[in-house]
């Protein structure tokens, strides 16, 4: 068996849905891999063309992989033009799944493992990626500086809105190099080439031999069948990989005549040489006629998929009409065996996907029977009912479950989205799915795309007054953590109105609730106390209690404490972090350990501050939370301050301020929130001088914020994040299977969160 050639070291970030894992050996391609180094280290953008089965994804991500790892360890090389690299990022860009141009930048950002609160817009964060992730520039002379590589794979169908992308990010980030992998160029000035063709013979050879070594069959590769069967697919990697899958029932030399009829068939005579996108969809169709009709059915269903998909998602979209759910199971174990479907580990267990050109196939054989509208159908159901089981389990102790459950879903939930949105007859469910993922928005740091669904949703006519109320008043909570009042303001403003019109006391009661939480950031202590009071006793009328309400509670703790009232303030909190461990919220007890930690400093205990702080910061990181990380960040620096260390204080102050551009108005640009912050300030400058002191901030803006976050936590001696999300992008522990949905909403003691 041949050896495979070793994983490089892993640098960056990778996808949920891509690298760096590789779950089986690479085969061959060292002369492309070298060459496509060569050309990564001299051009800025590079593109990987070539027929759909080539290899271009794997090439791609393998080359990305060593090219960062190379430029961190040793530069650039001889041929680098930006020469040195004092650090180097990659990460890989999964395209397939999107299908509206509005979602590249969003994808780029996700990739890169960004949080922004912002209502600045994804391609403005991109643009700012120096700031952001802590770029050094290339220096003048030498060259040296950080490097960023992206890796765009499957441009081809969003070609445009990704030229686009390229041109302005390599024009405005010097650190930026892409590598776009797709059937076509970009277009783009400044772009050099790759066609990758198929491998040789040898190579082809040794894919099969290896991949058939998988699937337990032994396959000689000197059998002249075995490599006929190569000849005949041209050496197309994903064309030999089905072939191996078919070795574990069929021999190579009937193999070979199976595929020879079809060649025949499809072709009018025998022909040594066919055009590289029919050998490809040639070779999918011949597998797909190996298939029994219950394997093309569920072929043909999988297809509505997009992104990864697990078991019991298959169970209830896929099955009836001819395919049992009990033998789904079994029949999906086969498409996996034939390399129809690949198996994966995500954060979230074990999940299934299919190659882009495979789903295609099964996509148009769903047409053709007229099932699609069907089918999406039920998947919209199915990811309706898992958004409203997550919705319920967020106030629970599966709360961080839920967190990386519900990002291993995004692709689908999108796609459940965009169908719920495109006609009248889906609208009320849009707008109920975009409110009820409240939780992702405001929780796991995705304001920004939860905004983009939102203000879609509200915008239809869907005859469903509660669901578009719902959607107000998220909308409202999303546009005040952008720090945008204006919008949000206007939305709650319609929310409580409508709320009033339709005695939607439920409604009534968040609407009210979001308006106190505007005024509490707006320094209007008073209005925000009555609001908020009042939205609590409406809540305790109407039963409701979920991490909503709870931050409601939070807040009214806040304006407690800053009009003096620590002790009420402290009493309102101590009550929300007992709720929150009697029932495994980790969220809302954030904010109150902030609040509790705001006290403790205010009543002279600056050590129980830190402790306070330090559980407060690992938790809301944990989530993605920016806005909850800047707040015990810049607190923090307080606290450092009143211990006596001036300059790790204003380096905790210089990174906050660099996260605070991620989040919005630098603490609102509210007096009483500031006012620890100029405290600090003046406190470390005395101590320190002015030239000192902003040294050091400096320095703490120069963190990036997994950097900053470290730093803050380090020195807090904060514990493990284990049980939490890792930071997005970036690989994570593997957490338990969580028990599947319903496949449709259900109420749990009322409206849950609205």
């Amino acid at each position: 068996m041949p050896e495979p050639t070793p994983d490089p070291p892993l640098w960056g970030c990778g996808t949920a849905a891509g690298p760096p894992a590789e779950l089986d050996a690479f085969v061959g391609r060292a002369a492309e891999l070298g060459a496509l180094a060569r050309t990564l280290d001299a051009a800025r953008l590079v593109t990987v063309t070539g027929a759909g089965g080539v290899g271009k994804s794997r090439l791609a991500a393998r080359a990305a992989a060593h090219a960062a790892a190379r430029w961190a360890a040793a530069g650039g090389g001889p041929g680098g033009c930006l020469g040195p690299a004092r650090a180097a990022i990659w990460a890989r860009v999964d395209l397939a799944p999107l299908r509206d141009a509005e979602f590249v930048d969003h994808a780029v950002v996700e990739a890169l493992g960004l949080t922004d609160h912002t209502p600045r817009t994804p391609r403005e964060t991109l643009l700012d990626l120096p700031r952001v992730l802590g770029l050094a520039a290339p220096h003048r002379s030498s060259g040296a500086g950080d490097r960023l590589l992206l890796v765009l794979d499957g441009v081809e169908h969003l070609a445009e809105a990704c030229a686009d992308l390229v041109t302005e990010l390599l024009r405005g980030v010097p650190q930026v190099r892409v590598l776009a992998v797709g059937r076509r160029p970009l277009g783009v000035t400044g772009e050099w080439l790759f066609p990758l063709a198929p491998p040789a013979e040898e190579e082809a050879v040794r894919l099969l031999v290896t991949r058939a070594a998988q699937h337990g069959v032994p396959v000689c590769g000197a059998d002249p069948a075995v490599r006929e069967l190569c000849r005949r697919l041209e050496g197309l990697p994903l064309a030999v990989e089905l072939a191996a899958g078919r070795l574990r029932t069929l021999s190579p030399a009937r193999l070979l005549e199976r595929l020879d009829d079809r060649f025949r068939l499809l072709t009018g005579g025998p022909r040594d040489v066919l055009p590289r996108h029919r050998t490809l969809r040639t070779a999918i169709g011949w597998s797909h006629e190996l298939c029994t009709p219950e394997q093309r059915l569920l072929w043909a269903r999988l297809s509505v998929f997009t992104g990864p998909f697990d078991l019991e998602a298959v169970e209830y979209v896929c099955s009836g009409g001819g395919l049992a759910a009990a033998d789904v199971l079994d029949v999906l174990g086969e498409l996996l065996a034939q390399s129809v479907v690949a198996r994966e580990e995500t954060p979230s267990g074990v999940r299934f996907r299919m190659l882009e050109a495979v789903r295609a196939y099964g996509a148009d054989w769903l047409a053709a029977a007229g099932d699609a509208d069907r089918l999406r159908r039920r998947h919209r159901d199915w990811y309706v009912g898992l958004a409203t089981w997550c919705e319920l389990e967020w106030f629970s102790p599966r709360q961080a479950e839920v967190a990386t459950r519900i990002e291993t879903e995004l692709p689908n939930l999108r796609s459940a989205l965009e169908y719920c949105m495109s006609g009248p007859d889906e609208a009320h469910l849009g707008q109920y799915l975009a409110g009820c993922l409240w939780f992702c928005w405001a929780g796991c740091g995705r304001l920004t795309e939860g905004r983009h669904w939102l203000e879609r949703a509200v915008a239809l006519d869907g005859g469903h007054e509660q669901s578009r109320l719902k959607a107000l008043w998220v909308l409202g909570y999303v546009t005040i953590l952008q720090g945008d009042t204006v919008p949000a303001l206007a939305a709650l403003e319609e929310c409580r109105r409508a709320a009033r019109s339709s005695a939607s006391a439920t409604a009534l009661a968040y609407a009210e609730h979001r308006a106190g939480c505007l005024a509490l950031v707006t320094d209007d202590m008073e209005r925000a106390e009555a609001l908020l009071r009042s939205a609590l006793e409406r809540y305790r009328e109407l039963g409701e209690l979920n991490s909503t309400v709870l931050m409601g509670q939070v807040e009214l703790a806040m304006t407690r404490a800053f009009q003096g009232d620590l002790p009420d303030a402290v009493r309102l909190c101590e009550d929300v972090r007992r709720v929150c461990d009697d029932h495994g919220e980790r969220w809302s007890r954030a904010y109150a350990l902030y609040v509790l930690a705001y006290a403790a400093w205010q009543e002279g205990n600056p050590g129980r501050a830190r402790d306070l702080l330090a559980d407060c910061l690992a938790d809301a990181h944990g989530f993605h939370d920016l806005l909850g990380s800047v707040l015990a960040v810049e607190l923090l620096a307080l606290v450092t301050v009143s211990e006596g260390d001036a300059a790790e204080a204003a380096v905790l102050q210089g990174a906050a301020g660099g996260m605070w551009a991620s989040v919005g108005l630098r603490l609102f640009g509210s007096a009483y929130y500031n006012a620890p912050h100029e405290l600090c300030e003046a406190r470390a400058r005395e101590r320190l001088g002015d030239e000192r002191y902003e040294e050091c901030v400096r320095e703490g803006a120069g963190l990036g914020r997994e950097a900053a976050v470290s730093r803050a936590l380090g020195r807090a001696g904060a514990r493990s994040l284990r049980a939490l999300p890792g930071p997005r992008g970036q690989r994570r522990r593997e957490t338990p299977d969580m028990r599947e949905p319903a496949a449709s909403p259900t109420r749990k003691g009322g409206e849950t969160a609205g």
